[in-house]
């Protein structure tokens, strides 16, 4: 396993994410997949697991629910995404990153990344890298000025373990 980057470790672990920012990643990586959900509830409208997570996921960041509550959020979103194929799983995946994020703060760009193969998934073959091109913009479009720069480098250093998605 390759040396994490450090903007991404806390300060407390030895890394200089101050927790305002881990809390941004972590809300912007929640947008990310909230905004693809429904690829999820319309293939499994009775699992609100992935739902749950998206809700722990801003709980974490509003300081009310524990990294390893958030964590056990992530486990469910995963395990709801074993339970489906194609775009529901993805889906269910960005949940699982989303609120992951809480634990390591790099899994912001899983949720990204999974919402964008969420979204090609979904839409027919002759249009899929535009649609992933536009929800790719659209998280672009909603990602706070203060954490832009540190998100769009970490799309940059990543792309191409992060199936070339950002770039």
């Amino acid at each position: 396993m390759g040396k994490r980057d450090p903007r991404f470790i806390t300060i407390r672990r030895g890394g200089s994410l101050d927790v305002e920012t881990h809390r941004k990643l972590a809300l912007w990586a929640t947008d990310c997949a909230e905004h693809v959900l429904y690829l999820f509830t319309q293939q499994q409208p009775g699992d609100k697991r992935p739902e749950w997570a998206i809700g722990q996921a801003r709980a974490w960041a509003r300081g009310e629910i524990t990294m390893t509550q958030a964590r056990k959020a992530a486990y469910a979103a995963h395990e709801a995404a074993r339970g489906t194929t194609g775009s529901a799983r993805l889906a269910a995946r960005a949940a699982g990153h989303a609120v992951a994020t809480a634990h390591m703060a790099d899994h912001e760009l899983g949720a990204a990344a999974y919402a964008i193969k969420g979204v090609r998934e979904a839409s027919p073959a002759e249009v899929a890298k535009s649609a992933g091109d536009r929800e790719r913009e659209w998280q672009r479009a909603v990602l706070p000025l203060e954490i832009r720069d540190l998100v769009l480098s970490d799309q940059k250093n990543r792309n191409k373990k992060l199936w070339s998605l950002f770039f």
